[in-house]
């Protein structure tokens, strides 16, 4: 199998039939119709970590993209869900709907408010109800209680991967996100751009946000371990005010594993995350990969964003 031999400052995100890219100028989103069309929504980006010095910090950069990149996958998912409803009412097979031009205002404010509510679902589970699960251990030690929270987090997580893995729909997503690694892979390689060359390479990455994920939880014990163990409500407050550090963390120690994946060190510590990328990844098409390699060409060329039916 092909050996990946530079880095490419790409990543994606698997969307419903579809694999949102983002380059550091462009994000493009391909989904395929289920009359089997493949549709592109190209549109320029510019990171504030570009715009504004002081966030393209080290750590500091990481937690904006964070950000920036739960903005940019809902939109993504909610471009490829739209696409499939557009299809679903056109005339006949084969024809090709225009897009809906912009948002209603109640689509506007259910954006925002979508990703507020995951993101403090995702607070709720992966780090509150540790803290409560911990506080009934009876753990008084401030390096006990953290560990032991930490624990709690990871097993959550690893729940969670698992739990999603049994959805049937899910099966798909994760073929699509196996086509996103793949031709990320072949980018990296300097390949040809084509489904069956991209094929050949492995549906695992080290820069995947599966791998970052675990990372978190991981960082998340280090970091804590330095404030002890929550007395009061201010302690756990302050926690998660810290939250956005160890995002920071995460992203550097993920780049950095995808900068320097050939070293023998690096490649057992990113093991980890390669195998959990078993549970979120599947062996994609070759229809599936020719929509990741749309995706890739549309961040990786000139030109301004627009609707390309294809």
């Amino acid at each position: 199998m092909p050996e990946t031999s530079r880095y490419a400052p790409i990543g994606g995100q698997a969307v419903i039939e579809g694999v949102m890219m983002r380059s550091p100028s462009f994000v493009a989103t391909a989904v395929r119709r289920p009359d089997g069309t493949i549709v592109v929504y190209r549109t320029p980006f510019l990171s504030l970590t570009k715009r504004l010095k002081f966030l393209g910090l080290p750590i500091v950069r990481g937690a904006v993209g964070l950000i920036e990149s739960l903005q940019l996958g809902f939109g993504a998912l909610s471009f490829s869900a739209e696409q499939q409803a557009l299809a679903a009412g056109a005339a006949e097979p084969g024809v090709a709907v225009a897009p809906k031009r912009g948002f209603s205002r109640l689509e506007r404010l259910a954006m925002p408010a979508t990703i507020v509510v995951s993101l403090g679902l995702g607070l709720l589970i992966f780090f509150y109800l540790p803290l409560l699960l911990t506080d009934l251990t009876g753990a008084r030690s401030g390096f006990a209680f953290n560990l032991i929270d930490g624990v709690f987090r990871l097993v959550f997580f690893l729940l969670y991967l698992f739990l999603i893995s049994r959805w049937g729909e899910m099966q798909r997503v994760f073929q699509y996100h196996g086509a996103e690694h793949k031709s990320i892979a072949a980018l990296e390689a300097g390949d040809e751009m084509t489904p069956e060359r991209v094929a050949r390479y492995s549906r695992f990455h080290p820069r995947c946000g599966t791998s970052y994920l675990l990372v978190v939880m991981l960082a998340s014990i280090a970091v804590f371990m330095f404030l002890g163990r929550p007395e009061t409500v201010a302690d756990r407050i302050e926690r998660f005010l810290f939250i956005p550090l160890i995002g920071g963390v995460a992203f550097e120690l993920t780049r950095l594993s995808g900068k320097w994946a050939a070293l023998p060190l690096v490649q057992a510590l990113i093991l980890p995350g390669l195998l959990l990328q078993r549970i979120t990844t599947r062996e994609p098409t070759l229809d599936q990969i020719e929509v990741a390699v749309r995706s890739v060409r549309e961040v990786t060329r000139e030109a301004g964003g627009r609707m390309i039916p294809l």
